[in-house]
């Protein structure tokens, strides 16, 4: 039955249900290191990058300054330098990328961001972190807020979807971090039309124990809760201990609109994940 008839028979029988086109995307994330010494990170995405390709996916999702170093501090000519030669890579595996690094715009102004290509290179813009933290227990000691600039939330057309990006406590609030409300970012997305959210994450490690329990189940239950207040798919990926010795303080993967884990990364050490979901558009 050609799709002319299949459409005239629908239309005429209202009964019969008709279902939502869908879009079918490979994401894939890296859990890895994240240091100063840029080209250690590049190395290290090079290497997430390989694995995206192998997986076929269409998309890799790298930590929060996952290229220059989770730091104001950075050196911008090597950023740059290296920037132009993660996407070169993404470029000629055909992986586009929602990538995790800190930058000085055009505007002067450094910014924690999580920059946006397509599977051709093109640049689509930039989301800035918005919920930038500071220790609210020692309320002198500098943080996030008095390094970085940001930017009003926005989203990004890709594949034909809308989607947004998110970096680390934009997503979850953490009330030890967060000198200002709460301004539910993943709800405002799914407002937006974001059914996919691509969280940069780095979160920190701790060793096995009260710590690491607490964090972990805070961060993750967020994480879970506000999938499912919003239906939306999210891709999580948080930084690594570089030794491999220390669990992250969220894991890394994808949760469905359900609120559950669709893949999980190990928590220690540098793992790769990738997972095939649909979309309905």
């Amino acid at each position: 039955m050609n799709r002319l008839l299949l459409g005239l028979l629908l239309a005429a029988c209202p009964g019969v249900a008709q279902e939502e086109p869908k879009v079918r995307i490979r994401v894939a994330g890296a859990q890895i290191p994240v240091g100063r010494d840029v080209a250690a990170n590049v190395a290290a995405i090079g290497r997430a990058i390989d694995y995206a390709a192998a997986e076929k996916a269409d998309i890799l999702v790298t930590p929060e300054g996952s290229l220059s170093g989770y730091t104001h501090e950075f050196d911008q000519e090597a950023v740059a330098r290296g920037l132009a030669e993660v996407l070169r890579r993404a470029r000629d595996a055909k992986v586009a990328l929602a990538l995790g690094t800190c930058f000085r715009e055009e505007d002067g102004q450094v910014y924690n961001e999580q920059r946006h290509y397509d599977k051709e290179g093109s640049y689509l813009g930039f989301h800035a972190k918005i919920l930038r933290c500071r220790r609210m227990g020692v309320p002198e000691r500098k943080g996030e807020v008095d390094f970085y600039q940001t930017k009003p939330l926005r989203t990004f057309e890709w594949n034909g979807l809308t989607v947004g990006g998110l970096i680390c406590n934009d997503l979850w609030a953490n009330p030890e971090y967060t000198p200002m409300d709460d301004p539910h970012l993943t709800q405002q997305l799914a407002k937006m039309g974001a059914t996919l959210i691509f969280h940069s994450v780095n979160a920190g490690q701790s060793p096995d124990g009260e710590e690491l329990t607490l964090v972990r189940a805070f961060h993750e239950s967020n994480l879970k809760l506000r999938a499912r207040s919003g239906r939306q798919w999210i891709v999580v990926a948080n930084a690594a201990d570089p030794k491999g010795e220390r669990a992250g303080h969220v894991t890394s993967g994808v949760v469905d609109p359900k609120g559950k884990w669709a893949v999980q990364a190990d928590l220690k050490g540098e793992r790769f994940f990738a997972a095939t979901i649909e979309i309905e558009k």
